[in-house]
């Protein structure tokens, strides 16, 4: 039988080999921490576009193993009913998981955090990444904010089996947690539309805020964000082509129905396939935030379920068409961005940046004083 230590230590000598795991104190730290008690014994794996359980008893001890110690996300949860508790296959969008471990240590790695630093963490879940951290800097330079009260449970029962007990909160981690400021380090491993004032607030000057930057069209961006003295905090994207789970809070509304109206339709002046690419779908979303993105067939429509407002393209036989009904003209708004993004010669999205200040924060092309897009409040 493959043990569980030798399996930590191939993998982190293949994200070593990868360029994906280079401070050593970070492979100690995958060298020593053993996943699979995080995982305890049942996950979900996409079988089509449902949730499959896997059950460690079925797959027996060496084929688990190996399952468990390979670079990837296994879910835990599904619209919040744990793997362990589903009766079979699901439908429904994950909403707890244990992330995969290159992307684990990409976002400590960036964060450039430092022996000696304190850390909080936004989203415990199973505590494997908690886990990382405390090996690193010690159960007490550790917090972590959890939003569902199951998963940190669980959570803190594996941080127990493993001999770590960190500072854990149960609370919505939007809002931080006040009583473990100053932090160095801010890493939020859920996504969210816009970075919450409280972690600014929380951050030594010269701290850095790690994560991603997502919304309802599921387009995202990784950033890290440094604060000044100012209390103004600003970055680069990445470009790495990841994504997190959005933060419960952020979550995009209930959608009713796509009924496609008619409305004013004329051609399109951008291809629709930009959205397509990983930066276009970025911009787009930008341009039209509260919107969200729906494929159905071949045809891609925009609907904001405040507004009402929808676009939606079809194929017209000689190129695209559009169709804007509601107060929003959604496809404008989106043509703009892509517009201005092409003329720029459609960069990656590591063109990109970002300022963020307590009243407003914006994503901005090429430099602070380029084309630029405010973010919702």
């Amino acid at each position: 039988m493959t043990s569980s230590a030798s399996l930590r230590q191939n993998l982190a000598a293949e994200l070593a080999e990868r360029g994906q795991l280079t401070d050593p104190a970070w492979r100690s730290a995958v060298e020593a921490v053993p996943r699979e008690v995080f995982l305890d014994d049942i996950v979900f794996r996409p079988t089509g576009n449902r949730w499959e359980p896997v059950r460690r008893d079925r797959l027996g001890d060496d084929e688990w193993l190996q399952m468990v110690y390979s670079n990837t996300t296994w879910v835990t949860q599904v619209d919040g009913l744990a793997a362990a508790d589903a009766p079979g296959p699901l439908s429904g969008r994950p909403t707890s998981s244990s992330t995969l471990p290159s992307l684990v240590l990409r976002m400590l790695e960036l964060a450039d955090v430092r022996d000696g630093d304190k850390v909080l963490e936004i989203g415990t879940g199973t505590g494997y990444s908690t886990a990382i951290l405390s090996h690193r800097l010690g159960d007490k330079a550790v917090y972590s904010v959890e939003y569902d009260e199951d998963v940190a449970a669980t959570a803190a029962q594996h941080l127990q089996a493993v001999g770590h007990t960190p500072n854990l909160v149960v609370g919505d981690g939007l809002g931080g947690h006040q009583d473990g400021a100053e932090y160095d380090v801010v890493i939020a491993t859920c996504a969210v539309r816009t970075i919450p004032p409280s972690w600014l607030w929380q951050l030594r000057d010269g701290g850095s805020i790690v994560t991603s930057i997502n919304g309802w069209m599921l387009a995202s961006g990784l950033i890290r964000l440094t604060l000044d003295d100012e209390g103004i905090a600003r970055g680069r994207f990445t470009g790495d082509t990841v994504s997190y789970m959005l933060a419960r809070p952020h979550e995009r509304p209930p959608r009713p129905t796509f009924y496609p109206h008619p409305g004013a339709t004329r051609p399109t002046r951008v291809d629709p396939a930009l959205l397509e690419d990983w930066t276009g779908h970025f911009v787009a979303q930008l341009a039209a935030p509260s919107a969200e993105l729906v494929r159905t067939g071949e045809s891609i429509a925009l609907l904001d379920v405040a507004t009402g407002s929808q676009a939606w393209v079809e194929s017209s036989g000689s190129g695209w068409a559009v169709h804007q009904d509601g107060p929003l003209r959604l496809w404008d708004q989106v043509e703009d961005a892509l517009t201005v993004w092409q003329q720029a010669g459609a960069p990656g999205q590591a063109a990109f940046g970002m300022t963020v200040t307590e009243w407003d924060q914006t994503v901005w092309l090429g430099d602070p004083d380029g084309p630029h897009w405010r973010l919702p409040t």
